[in-house]
């Protein structure tokens, strides 16, 4: 009995050690990867912030501003009331928000514009680890799923937009060695920029990807043929979202079209094919439900992975198209590839005889996607006028 006892004790003893060494040698929480299953966990990791009242994120150097643009407002109050809220960007000229030594991961964006309605004009770029091509190049508004420089509430987990223009994203955005943030002001007018840029400072995963957001635009879609979200990317990651702010040059429905996914080394057929627009974006039956007159309406939605928050109606004078802003953010679900990625969308709605019609719509995309670097280098950005707003 004593020798069972004994050596239930030591069993006993050598499984707590073994779980007490798995405890001690497991690594430390980085601090960048947090979700409510970790966000009990305590980390080395450091949180900074960067605004215009603390434009380097250093410890114990915010509030510090003597002569910002709202001293007049703060001036019987003095230096740590609010001197330096925002920023003013000339005309024509590019800002640089953010300048941090990694490594970290960007966690959290937020800003709000002035004016909103040229928002397609202000051109945010992201540089990883000192790249001279950026690896995000994005007009303001398409970024943060809100192409038609208009306000529209948005609630996804990847993005917010909040009453009255406050655009936030919460993409994770890791960096090694450096991480550069510019904003370009294309309009021949000055704008105003409220921001802040959340990171926290911590090492960096071995297996962690940089993101990267593309903008393109096609007005029109040639007849017959695809509009390209995204092409020439080399290299090993996954797909995570889609934004189309497309424009509707007919009347009908026209969402037919399918999206398809070229993965490594797909050339005339894709891997992914789906089954329709509206179907990509989650929805169904032309986004079309009842209205309490009893007629057929498009739907807004917003959901934490998908919606259509903007759905823009002729008004019988100026608003003379339909339009509508989208997203689709490949979250749970991401399309990983390891060589080689393409995807595009068809335009497609109805015409006599049951027949599909090819159509020629205005559609401007952004795609987002995690990928190893280095990246090939984007195809030019339209130019202002290519990108103005009609």
């Amino acid at each position: 009995m004593r020798t069972l006892t004994t050596w239930a004790g030591a069993w006993l003893a050598c499984s707590v050690g073994v779980w007490l060494t798995g405890q001690a040698g497991e690594a430390p929480f980085n601090g960048l990867e947090v979700h409510l299953g970790n966000l009990f966990r305590l980390s080395p990791a450091k949180t900074r912030s960067i605004s215009p009242e603390n434009f380097t994120g250093e410890q114990g150097k915010g509030g510090m501003s003597k002569d910002g643009p709202a001293l007049h407002a703060a001036r019987d109050l003095g230096q740590g009331w609010k001197v330096s809220p925002y920023v003013k960007i000339k005309a024509q000229s590019t800002f640089t928000m953010a300048e941090i030594e990694g490594p970290g991961a960007i966690q959290h964006i937020w800003l709000t514009p002035a004016p909103l309605d040229r928002t397609r004009w202000f051109i945010l770029r992201f540089y990883w680890d000192g790249e001279e091509q950026p690896s995000i190049e994005v007009p303001m508004g398409d970024f943060f799923a809100c192409g038609w420089a208009r306000y529209c509430q948005i609630n996804s987990l990847a993005v917010c937009v909040n009453p009255g223009s406050a655009f936030n994203c919460y993409w994770p955005m890791p960096f090694r060695k450096k991480a550069r943030v510019t904003l370009e002001n294309l309009d021949s007018s000055e704008m105003t920029l409220y921001y802040q840029i959340d990171y926290a400072l911590g090492e960096v995963p071995a297996d962690a990807a940089y993101l990267h957001a593309q903008f393109r635009r096609v007005d029109p879609v040639p007849y017959k043929q695809v509009c390209t979200i995204l092409d020439g990317v080399q290299g090993r990651g996954h797909y995570v979202g889609t934004y189309l702010a497309w424009e509707v040059h007919s009347t009908g429905w026209w969402g037919e079209g399918e999206i398809k996914f070229f993965i490594d080394g797909d050339r005339e057929f894709p891997t992914i094919c789906g089954t329709g627009t509206e179907d990509y974006f989650c929805g169904s039956y032309n986004f079309d439900t009842k209205g309490p007159d009893g007629k057929s309406r498009y739907t807004e939605f917003s959901t934490p992975y998908t919606g259509m928050p903007q759905v823009i109606r002729p008004d019988g004078v100026y608003d003379a198209q339909q339009r509508f802003g989208l997203y689709r953010w490949h979250l749970a679900d991401p399309i990983r590839f390891e060589t080689d990625l393409k995807v595009t969308i068809q335009a497609l709605g109805w015409m006599s005889g049951g027949r599909y019609q090819p159509l020629k719509d205005d559609i401007a995309s952004v795609a987002f996607w995690y990928q190893t670097e280095p990246h090939r280098p984007f195809p030019p950005l339209p130019s202002k006028d290519e990108l103005e707003l009609k």
